[in-house]
């Protein structure tokens, strides 16, 4: 019997939960506007978290998010601390997630090469 999800992939999917539902409800800092988080990783020993986040505003909007995250960073862990059952909870680390911004180029190529052949 193989395993399905590992018990760290479990706690990067209930991180990312608890985080999203935190950063809407909880955290009041005007810096932080609409993100998503598209993914969590998580170390073997939960010591830290990589959250991925992506938003829609410009690059200068992303780095005052980035700061806004990175202040808000100790109340979520301590959020998280009281709504999760770990031992450890992990250091919070917010790495904007530029997938969604290649996408979009690549599929602009893609269109751009398909309209030449024309």
């Amino acid at each position: 019997m193989s395993k399905d999800f590992s018990r760290s992939q479990r706690v990067a999917d209930q991180i990312q939960r608890e985080l999203a539902d935190l950063i809407k409800a909880e955290v009041k800092d005007p810096r932080i506007g609409m993100i998503t988080i598209t993914a969590v990783e998580v170390t073997r020993d939960y010591a830290y978290a990589k959250i991925f986040y992506t938003t829609l505003s410009s690059k200068e909007d992303n780095i005052l998010i980035e700061e806004g995250l990175k202040h808000a960073s100790g109340f979520l862990r301590s959020q998280l601390s009281s709504r999760m059952k770990l031992r450890v909870i992990p250091q919070l680390h917010f790495i904007y997630d530029e997938s969604i911004e290649r996408g979009l180029y690549l599929s602009r190529l893609i269109d751009e090469a398909i309209g030449n052949k024309d």
